[in-house]
């Protein structure tokens, strides 16, 4: 008992070990954007459009639940964080449509993540209908939709004391009917509209408010959540907004998954404006979230608008400032991330553009590919932030060194297998040492049309001339191109190429015949390999996105390797997949715990007898993952192909030239492209974006 009455009782309940809810689910991808305030339509159009074509690992989405309808202002963006219903009917769509959203983007490897309003119901003062038809009055606690009744509530009080972490937790947020979580049917209400969601195939939730709600409660609605549909716990970031100054601290929620980190956004800022104060910018001294749980990202929806601790926040209205700061955040070596992608507006209670009867309207793409039209920004488009998803995901795991730092110009290494520099006037001409291996790299801003050379020391000459795009990033690897240069899409450049040695060499078989693919490539835990690849659609007619029936494609047919668990993988993805080509999944293949195949599946070999994963084929050593088909070798171009490889929705860059490939298959291909060359009926080895590489009779 307190002045304000008698509140929720906090028991310790049985919950899920720590850390259960930190996997994203989406193949070890390491970026989510937020589509804020977008039609589902649109939303899977995007999925299929562009992020899975980018390696993003999926997208957040506004509250999908019912909610109010508010005419003034015209619909405000706010609407959607008062619910009325647990119904999956909001203002993007129904429940179809919902699902429909979640099928289509898991489809094609993009996770969906849905921010969810569970500290509340809709505010006091308001009562009528709401987005799919229930009727409700706040001020009498009457929620018939879910349905919800005082005694679900707590009592009554305005929270003015941020100071006090229990009226924080319990008092009413600007007189939002604030629910009462450690009750059991208000827990097991929540856990059932989570639950149709994760059965529909959503892989996790952001979770609104959550700093007013206490840490225990929440664990005890975890507890109820199923697993998703392919194994392990769904995904949790919670909003807690903590920047220093109140004794509520982001630290109490990490027992639930990530939470957010407001004071990076912060830090970002002041960087932005004094680079030298970037190599500080995670300064624990802050109290700043540990890397393992902080989510992080330079505006939200929030406090673009000056809420939820907002304020002169860096957002697309700075657009070299804006890109700046995300470049860095995604190349940085701090937290998860999100990056946003608005709408424009002019007032902070400004909804989505809306047709004269206040449906959303459509997202149309601009001619370039890099922003949007009907009022929406797409930030998440313009290249120095789309671009830099390939950075992130292929430098996972390593810490940035080789730091550089002068006149606000900044450049940085991750590990050995990327480097980043960005210039705040948009001009920078320096030689640097970067740490990678020697050799020529694309700029994975410009799609390769900047080309940077690493010497045997390790050095680099460094250039930026644009303010429009001020960076510049490569990794280990190749070039994030929209489409392999095989594809119809042709690639981000066709000047470099790929050509065998020349000599004799035996002639490959005129029917089906086993043909086997190697490439070197050490991935991260959680990432796979898979090969596309057929013929040239440039060069060849009658191709086509469906394999079945295109010219381009090459007929498959996976020969089994084994049935222990290190082949678990491999088979579920080769069940189905009966075709060489460059589109990815092919309608029917297998998928393993509903993770989509991205293309022909290869597995994890090494040469180590004894070993998971041992291989006889296998006897250059560890990382060569493995393909092994019968082919049939009439389909190809006499008797030559072209793959690439893929990892973690990731393409393999152009291949540099000149590329001599050795071995008794070895021979001239019928053409020169930014493609791995190989021989029907033999063994090909190759290694993930070199030039180098074996042909031989199996």
């Amino acid at each position: 008992m307190n002045i304000f009455g008698v509140f929720n009782i906090h028991i310790l309940v049985p919950g899920a070990a720590l850390g259960d809810y930190t996997d994203p689910h989406c193949g070890g991808k390491q970026v989510i954007v937020h589509l804020f305030e977008w039609k589902w339509t649109d939303v899977a159009l995007e999925c299929e459009r562009f992020l899975s074509q980018k390696g993003f690992c999926g997208v957040q989405v506004s509250p999908a639940n019912e909610h109010v309808m508010v005419s003034s202002p015209p619909r405000p963006w706010w609407e959607r964080y008062q619910p009325v219903s647990y119904k999956l009917h909001s203002r993007s769509g129904t429940e179809a449509e919902f699902a429909n959203m979640v099928s289509r983007c898991k489809a094609v490897g993009v996770r969906i993540y849905v921010d969810i309003v569970i500290n509340h119901m809709a505010g006091k003062g308001r009562q009528g209908t709401g987005t799919g038809g229930s009727s409700f009055n706040a001020d009498n606690f009457d929620f018939p939709g879910v349905p919800f009744v005082r005694e679900h509530f707590n009592p009554y009080c305005r929270l003015t004391n941020y100071g006090d972490p229990t009226e924080v937790r319990n008092c009413y947020l600007v007189d939002l009917t604030d629910l009462n979580q450690g009750n059991e049917y208000v827990r097991n209400s929540i856990a059932g509209f989570l639950n149709t969601m994760i059965d529909l195939g959503v892989a996790g939730f952001r979770v609104d408010a959550a700093k007013h709600m206490w840490p225990r409660d929440i664990q005890g609605i975890q507890g109820k959540l199923k697993d998703l549909p392919e194994g392990g716990r769904p995904f949790f970031y919670q909003e807690v907004i903590d920047q220093g100054g109140e004794p509520i601290k982001t630290s109490e929620y990490t027992g639930s998954g990530y939470v957010t980190e407001f004071r990076f956004g912060i830090k970002m800022r002041e960087g932005i404006q004094d680079f030298g104060r970037l190599g500080q910018v995670v300064d624990y001294g802050w109290g700043m979230t540990d890397s393992a749980h902080a989510f992080v990202f330079i505006d939200n929806h929030d406090n673009q608008r000056g809420h939820g601790g907002g304020g002169d926040q860096l957002t697309y209205k700075k657009p070299h400032e804006y890109k700046l700061a995300v470049a860095f955040m995604l190349a940085f070596d701090y937290g998860f991330t999100r990056v946003m992608s608005s709408y424009s507006f002019s007032s902070s209670d400004q909804g989505p553009p809306h047709n004269g009867d206040n449906s959303i309207k459509d997202v149309t793409v601009n001619a370039d590919g890099k922003g949007c039209g009907n009022g929406w920004v797409c930030e998440h488009r313009w290249s120095s932030i789309a671009n830099m998803v390939a950075f992130r995901n292929a430098v996972a795991g390593t810490t940035k060194g080789h730091w550089f730092d002068q006149n606000d110009e900044v450049a940085f290494s991750r590990g050995n297998k990327g480097f980043f520099a960005m210039a705040k006037s948009g001009h920078m001409d320096r030689t640097l040492d970067t740490g990678l291996p020697a050799g020529q790299y694309c700029d994975l801003i410009t799609n390769c049309a900047k080309k940077i050379t690493v010497d045997s020391s390790g050095k680099a000459h460094i250039s930026i001339n644009s303010v429009d795009e001020p960076v510049v990033a490569f990794i280990v690897g190749g070039a994030r191109s929209e489409t392999p240069a095989g594809t119809s899409g042709g690639g981000s450049s066709n000047s470099q190429t790929t050509t065998a040695a020349s000599g004799s060499a035996p002639t490959a078989p005129g029917g089906w015949s086993r043909t086997v693919i190697m490439v070197e490539k050490q991935t991260n835990p959680g990432q796979d390999l898979f090969i596309r690849g057929g013929l040239d659609h440039s060069r060849n007619t009658g191709c086509s996105q469906n394999a079945k029936t295109s010219a381009c494609a090459i007929p498959i047919r996976e020969r089994s390797l084994g049935t222990s668990a290190h082949y678990t993988k491999y088979n579920a993805w080769s069940n189905g997949d009966n075709f060489l080509d460059w589109y990815g999944a092919e309608a029917g293949q297998g998928t393993y715990h509903g993770q989509v195949a991205e293309g022909t599946p290869a597995v994890w070999t090494t040469n180590v007898a004894g070993q998971a994963g041992h291989s006889d084929l296998n006897t250059y050593g560890q990382h060569y993952w493995l393909v092994d088909v019968d082919m049939d070798c009439s389909r190809t171009d006499g008797g030559w192909f072209e793959i690439k490889a893929v990892v973690n929705g990731q393409w393999e860059g152009n291949i540099p030239t000149p590329s001599t490939c050795s071995g008794s298959g070895a021979g001239s291909p019928p053409a020169t492209t930014s493609n791995h060359w190989a021989r029907c009926g033999m063994l090909n080895v190759y290694h993930f974006g070199s030039g180098t590489c074996e042909i031989k009779t199996l």
